[in-house]
């Protein structure tokens, strides 16, 4: 685990909760940041417990991450938090209906 860290393979791991099935909440998110603050905006990002998962894409919303908080309420408030802190917008895409797929690997 500590060299796929060191790595950078993985960031987090543990187990995956449904936070809507037990009074929480998701929701996708997105930034528009500056090439030359990515890794410290990054930063900032992942030191939210309640962010899930954070990825870099080449589009001009070149972050997106998920939120999963205990509450619905908390979604807007670790969203406006990490707005204080970055400066810059975080826009959010709420789940609006679920799918499944039917994705299981063999451990």
């Amino acid at each position: 685990m500590a060299r796929l860290r060191k790595e950078r393979a993985i960031t987090r791991f543990g187990p995956f909760f449904d936070a809507a099935a037990m009074g929480g909440a998701f929701c996708l998110c997105a930034m528009n940041v500056p090439g030359d603050r990515f890794e410290a905006v990054t930063a900032q990002v992942n030191a939210h417990s309640e962010v899930a998962h954070n990825y870099e894409r080449a589009h001009q919303l070149n972050m997106w991450f998920v939120l999963a908080t205990e509450t619905p309420e908390g979604i807007e408030a670790v969203a406006c938090a990490i707005e204080r802190e970055t400066g810059l917008e975080v826009l959010r895409f709420p789940k609006l209906e679920e799918f499944y797929i039917g994705f299981r690997m063999v451990a």
